[in-house]
């Protein structure tokens, strides 16, 4: 493996004394905390201070890491230990990754392993071993279409939010490809960078619908009886985004569907454009026969699930946090961290604007590997053999652990 690891290392070190390889600085680069995890020796340097790009790219050239990030924080010394350091604000970042989002492809290439017992499963890695409530796992991920397009469309709530409740236009949001499963987000208006902690945690409990009270009920009392509950949705903020969810399930869901959600009524199948214009829409929740506020309940409980955006709440809310440096390379896939305007979100494909190196061939042996597109080409899928590989899908494969360079 060293001499893959060697391979993966000199294509970095091109990458990095490239000068026609665009690495743009962060806004107050000089108020910034940076680190970078080392290739080889594998460990974090943190607690570095750069005062423009070119000192920061010279530092690149010569130290070429696996990973680079810089911190969301303003500093007055982001070069000081952390107690020192003078905080004077953050950006607000977002990260949704794949590795949080159930998807039905997780079970079929994405592993873990516990490091304690042993015990290994597929799909998402759990918090605590079921077998001896062990916390640290190894895993084997891989960031195949509907992993990336899992993630796309939890950015697209997120955005969607941040724009339509929050008020920050598009061109206000800097929304980038994470360089491996996911999208990152970032607020960089000075309105957001004096929020504490608690404050980003009220953020992230409104985008994720946390604490969230779908059920709004209006007891009346009428001539000595006690009226009868009624469900009752405005159209904006998050009870907007409830009639949206509850429409579209509405729209497509089968008996098996209702079921799953636990909701054993026939009058939402046979009356689904009814439902859809008349309690939906208009808000006349009582207009259609055999539909309890129960049931409208239970509803609007699985469409608070499907609105809210699955971010990464710990990045949200760390007023220090590190995140992945915009143009650097991902050291788990060889991908680079890439910027596009929010309005291009859907149209984005990291698999062709977030590659690296798109010259050269390299013989490898694949132990196994999906089938996978890289650079406008598909690959695999394979399992023990030799091939020829463009440059960007064998550093992919190598990074991952799924192949080496042939003797």
């Amino acid at each position: 493996m060293e001499a893959s690891r060697d391979f993966v290392y000199q294509r970095f070190c091109e990458y990095y004394r490239d000068p026609s390889n665009v690495i743009p600085a962060p806004i107050f680069p000089e108020q910034r905390e940076f680190g970078y995890l080392m290739f080889k020796e594998r460990f974090m340097v943190r607690h570095k201070r750069f005062n423009g790009l070119d000192t920061l790219r010279s530092a690149l050239n010569r130290i070429v890491p696996s990973d680079v990030y810089h911190s969301c924080a303003y500093y007055e010394n982001p070069d000081f230990d952390m107690d020192k350091k003078g905080w004077l604000g953050a950006d607000l970042v977002f990260d949704i990754d794949a590795d949080h989002i159930p998807s039905s492809c997780n079970k079929i290439h994405d592993e873990f392993t516990c490091a304690k017992c042993g015990f290994s499963g597929r799909g998402i890695t759990p918090e605590v071993c079921p077998a001896c409530e062990g916390t640290k796992f190894s895993t084997k991920t891989w960031p195949c279409e509907l992993c990336i397009q899992s993630a796309r469309e939890e950015t697209a709530k997120l955005v969607d939010m941040l724009s339509n409740d929050f008020g920050f236009s598009l061109d206000e949001l800097r929304v980038f490809f994470s360089g491996h499963r996911g999208y990152h987000v970032h607020v960089e208006d000075e309105a957001v960078r004096s929020l504490d902690a608690m404050a980003r945690k009220e953020i992230v409990d409104y985008v994720m619908g946390l604490g969230l009270a779908v059920l709004d009920t209006d007891v009346k009392e009428k001539r000595g009886k006690r009226g009868a509950k009624k469900f009752n949705l405005h159209n904006f903020g998050w009870n907007k985004w409830l009639k949206v969810g509850m429409q579209n399930f509405v729209e497509h869901a089968s008996k098996e569907d209702l079921k799953n959600i636990g909701v054993n009524n026939n009058a939402i199948l046979k009356n689904r454009e009814a439902i859809i214009t008349r309690c939906i829409s208009q808000g006349r929740w009582e207009s259609v026969p055999g539909v309890s506020v129960q049931t409208w309940h239970k509803l609007a409980e699985y469409a608070k699930d499907l609105q809210s955006s699955k971010i990464d709440t710990v990045v949200t809310t760390d007023v220090h946090r590190l995140i992945r440096m915009n143009g650097t390379l991902h050291g788990k896939t060889g991908l680079k961290k890439v910027e596009f305007p929010a309005r291009e979100l859907q149209d984005f494909d990291p698999f062709c604007g977030a590659v690296a190196f798109k010259k050269g061939e390299v013989k490898v042996l694949v132990s196994d590997a999906p089938e996978f597109k890289m650079g406008g080409q598909t690959f695999g899928p394979y399992r023990n053999e030799t091939k020829v590989l463009s440059v960007a899908a064998a550093v992919m494969l190598i990074c991952k652990g799924r192949a080496k360079v042939a003797e």
